[in-house]
């Protein structure tokens, strides 16, 4: 009996011994790797984590042992068979009371409200195995794209005998170390393609590590080594508001900023507070959602598999709004102007339409106009509506209206300074952008007089050529010969007509060419002499409207002198022959 009790405690004592190294083990090989993936949990502070125990539904005479630490502290056991499921959570000084819970179908551990001294190795004893899991609870930072940020080591002062390393991302790339004892402050930013260069610096009291002038692409994990122990700072930067622009009807894509999604990446796109986009890449998971908000977006949204950045096709007018990137460590919020170009020549009058039918006694219309957005004109609760003409240094006098029954704004005499961008806001919505362009007028040519050789004069022929624009201010009118300027007029403020008169020889071989601009564009009219101005050949002899109507004139005078000389003389020859014949007679 004696020698069947020492075999019984023999193999019991075996049986723990080969837990106690299985354990030994484990831990030891966690410790070396950190952790495999499966047995590593990463849980922002604050937030609740689950400890999977990987079963799916427990047994009938299943038990299940949680430990804590070093010293294998029980901290939550189960006994299927005595319908026991308990939590000690009042051990290690309370650390985990009231966070401890059991899942009674599987049996895994949660941790609720987690903390950063709940950090460490967890290990889950069952009747079949032992597994040993890893917990990193990280604090989140935030911080908006260009500050400073300072990550605390949680030292108040360093030790003689301290060493600190400071580690990024999941690569745990070193890029600030600390050596107390031969007093060695060390950053290397320099690491992962300069990404940190001249914006890391060390505190040499407490080892804390302050990054300034952050960018999104310094967003991640942070993880600073004291001696043996470790934390982790999970640092989310804001990116700076971004404004992206895009012409009715083509596609614009918005950024996320990132070259290539790491495997546990989240992205999530929203307009507003509505999700339009999601990837998860642990699940390999690409997903746009359409159908949202009345489906405005119906088969026009499509993600980057590798960055993550989200196009829009075919845009339109609605599309214009606030859209937010969320990822795991970075927000960014952009502001998507979606505009109609219009285009009208200088004098003419433009209509800005805001598409809307038929305003509201209620409705307010706000257009405005430029880089800052200056109130141009307004419709507050119809019937009551204002143009503000003398804002700008008075640019619109007496060139707006507005449209009292859909507010829709008209210029009229529109002026290159009306170039820009115009705002259309209906009840404090931003709902329709314009970029509007003014174009110069092309100046015409017309042939002014022509003159061609006389006998007496040499054989050069000249045409006299005018250069004219109508209703223009605040430009230049000008006749280049080649690159060379010839001549030039201006005017200021004043919309009138301008003219520029150029003579040249038929025979000429240069090219002119009759420019109008102002400070924003300009329009050139090339000279054809060929095609302007008529040839002479021979004795006939050209000219302008002005020297034909002359010769007319003169031509008609001749004629009618000729024909009176030529009946003077005929009656001047009769009255002879007939004083011949009474002369004859009388005799």
């Amino acid at each position: 009996m004696f020698r069947h009790f020492q075999s019984c405690h023999l193999e019991l004592f075996s049986e723990l011994m080969k837990k106690m190294f299985l354990k030994l083990v484990l831990l030891c090989l966690c410790r070396l790797v950190g952790g495999l993936d499966d047995d590593y949990y990463q849980v922002l502070e604050g937030h609740s984590v689950t400890l999977s125990s990987e079963l799916t539904e427990l047994k009938n005479d299943e038990q299940i042992q949680w430990k804590f630490g070093n010293e294998y502290t029980l901290i939550a056991e189960i006994n299927v068979t005595a319908n026991r499921f308990s939590v000690f959570d009042d051990v290690l000084d309370g650390r985990f009371r009231d966070r401890l819970k059991l899942d009674k179908k599987t049996g895994s551990l949660i941790i609720t409200d987690s903390r950063t001294k709940d950090e460490g190795y967890y290990e889950l004893e069952t009747n079949q195995m032992i597994s040993i899991f890893r917990l990193v609870v990280s604090y989140e930072i935030e911080v908006e794209e260009e500050d400073s940020v300072t990550l605390s080591s949680g030292v108040s002062e360093l030790k003689y005998d301290d060493q600190i390393q400071w580690r990024f991302g999941n690569g745990d790339t070193l890029i600030a170390e600390i050596t107390k004892q031969t007093n060695s402050f060390s950053v290397f930013d320099d690491v992962l393609d300069g990404r940190f260069r001249d914006r890391l610096k060390l505190d040499k009291k407490t080892g804390s590590l302050t990054i300034t002038n952050t960018r999104t692409e310094q967003a991640g994990d942070y993880k600073v080594q004291i001696n043996t122990e470790i934390n982790t700072v999970k640092l989310r930067v804001l990116g700076n508001r971004k404004q992206v622009s895009v012409k009715i009807g083509n596609s614009v894509t918005l950024s996320s900023g990132v070259t290539k999604m790491r495997n546990d990446d989240q992205i999530q796109w929203r307009i507003k507070d509505t999700l339009i986009a999601e990837i998860n890449v642990t699940a390999n998971s690409f997903s746009v959602f359409d159908d949202v908000l009345d489906g405005r977006f119906r088969d026009r949204l499509k993600l980057d598999n590798e960055t993550g950045s989200l196009t829009i096709t075919d845009t339109r007018t609605r599309d214009a709004d606030y859209y937010e990137l969320q990822t795991n460590y970075i927000t960014v919020y952009f502001r998507l102007i979606v505009y109609k170009e219009i285009s009208v020549m200088e004098g003419d009058s433009v209509t800005l339409n805001s598409d809307l039918t038929q305003l509201k006694n209620i409705d307010r219309i706000q257009w405005m106009f430029g880089d800052k957005d200056t109130l141009i004109a307004e419709i507050n609760k119809r019937p009551r509506y204002s143009v503000f003409d003398d804002v700008l240094v008075k640019r619109f006098r007496d060139r707006l209206k507005l449209d009292n029954k859909t507010g829709s704004l008209t210029i009229t005499d529109t002026r290159t300074e009306d170039a820009g961008d115009y705002k259309l806001w209906f009840n404090n919505e931003r709902i329709r952008s314009f970029i509007l362009t003014v174009a110069l007028p092309v100046p015409v040519l017309i042939l002014n007089s022509s003159q061609c050789p006389s006998s007496s004069s040499s054989s050069v022929q000249y045409c006299s050529v005018l250069c004219s624009v109508v209703n223009v201010s605040a430009v230049s009118l000008s006749w280049y010969k080649g690159n060379s300027l010839l001549s030039s007029i201006s005017v200021s403020d004043l919309s009138i007509s301008l003219s520029l008169p150029l003579e040249v020889e038929y025979q000429e071989k240069n090219t002119y060419s009759c420019v109008i601009n102002n400070t924003i564009s300009n329009q050139t009219q090339h000279l054809d002499i060929s095609q302007l101005c008529p040839t002479c050949s021979g004795s006939v002899h050209c000219c302008g409207p002005t020297e034909a109507v002359i010769r007319l004139v003169l031509s008609v005078l001749v004629g009618v002198a000729t024909v009176i000389i030529v009946l003077y003389d005929i009656r001047s020859r009769r009255a002879e022959q007939d004083q011949a014949h009474i002369h004859a007679s009388q005799t």
